[in-house]
């Protein structure tokens, strides 16, 4: 049986689904089959993709609720019943951490507390795929990928707060009297269309050059695991798949980053990202600025994830940037965007060679 038909006919709740990577996630189940429920706070930006594609019609619940109320979390868990849970709501940003550090560390981590405690205990999930981050490392700037086994750590507030989440999730995997299965999924940097967030390379890049301005970046030497934001959900999904099969330590932790050689410099995506729009978009580069932490070199070990799941990547960068500028472009244009969004969602799917292909 392929992943994506472990989920037909069964009930899968999606924490921040009303987010980028969430509305994806909630197409791409409801596709599979699933009776797909949400649980998040209004859509984060305007416009959002959850409302340009239409999220809301595949949608069989829509329960907006902080993840910081515990009360209200374990009331819709207990309402939506799911089989499958996968815990995406968050507070996803760094400077965001910086700004409002004690909101961060309450969303991320006693929010994930909140969810995976009301999950397990409701006695209908069998599966929890708890998202963190590539950034929960003790980052050491190593010029080497790091694996599932290396330190935790992270020295601003969003990558210590979503390292702490991971140590919930290992911590009530091994004390929590349950039969679901509970893993943490640490994925690269998601590209693709309908971001709208600030202080993201790509959808800062689209504001810029449809403004005709030039992209300034803060750290263009820095390198990141830049990774299409349907990869690595292709991964969430196989990972849940493994989770629902009871496959020998599956429940544990996993990441989900580029083929090697696609974990590039900001700046050589950012001028990938303005060759390929035209126009004479341009970038630029802003002094670094000493006020806060940012990571130098970031990269991520994925062979656990291609021997233990069967999965890799099944667009490289330069496909996973196309298809990014396609979407913005057609935005751009006024095109129907819930269209366009599954047309790419079928591309990936072709190209993946159909459920279960690696």
């Amino acid at each position: 049986m392929g992943y994506q038909e472990r989920f037909v006919g069964r009930r899968v709740l999606v924490t921040g689904h009303t987010g980028f990577k969430g509305s994806w996630l909630s197409l791409w189940l409801a596709r599979c089959g699933a009776s797909v429920s949400g649980l998040a706070l209004d859509p984060p930006t305007v416009p959002s993709l959850f409302a340009l594609a239409s999220v809301a019609s595949r949608l069989a619940a829509d329960h907006r609720v902080d993840i910081r109320d515990s009360t209200a979390t374990e009331a819709a868990i207990r309402d939506a019943a799911p089989e499958v849970v996968f815990h995406l709501a968050a507070q996803p940003l760094v400077p965001e951490g910086y700004a409002h550090p004690r909101e961060n560390f309450a969303t991320n981590v006693m929010g994930t507390a909140n969810v995976l405690t009301a999950a397990a205990a409701s006695g209908s999930v069998k599966a929890i795929v708890c998202v963190t981050t590539d950034k929960v490392y003790h980052n050491a700037e190593s010029v080497h990928p790091y694996r599932e086994c290396d330190r935790l750590g992270g020295l601003d507030p969003y990558s210590s707060s979503k390292a702490a989440a991971e140590l919930v999730a290992a911590s009530l995997r091994h004390s929590l009297d349950t039969d679901a299965r509970i893993a943490t999924a640490r994925a690269g940097n998601m590209i693709g269309g309908g971001d709208f967030a600030g202080s993201r390379l790509v959808p800062d890049a689209m504001r810029a050059f449809a403004a005709g301005a030039p992209l300034v970046l803060r750290r263009p030497d820095a390198v990141r695991p830049f990774l299409h934001v349907l990869d690595g959900l292709a991964g969430y999904l196989r990972l849940a798949a493994a989770l629902l099969d009871a496959v020998e330590n599956s429940d544990g932790a996993w990441n989900f980053g580029p083929a090697p050689g696609d974990d590039l410099t900001v700046g050589a995506v950012a001028e990938r990202l303005a060759r390929g729009w035209g126009d004479g978009a341009a970038v630029a580069a802003a002094p670094a600025s000493s006020a806060v932490h940012e990571a130098g070199i970031l990269r991520l070990d994925s062979t656990k994830a291609r021997l233990g799941l069967g999965w890799t990547p099944v667009w490289g960068l330069d496909r996973a940037l196309d298809e990014t500028l396609a979407w913005y472009r057609a935005w751009h244009g006024g095109a129907p965007m819930a269209e366009i969004t599954l047309r790419q969602l079928a591309a990936f799917e072709a190209a993946a060679g159909g459920e279960g292909a690696p």
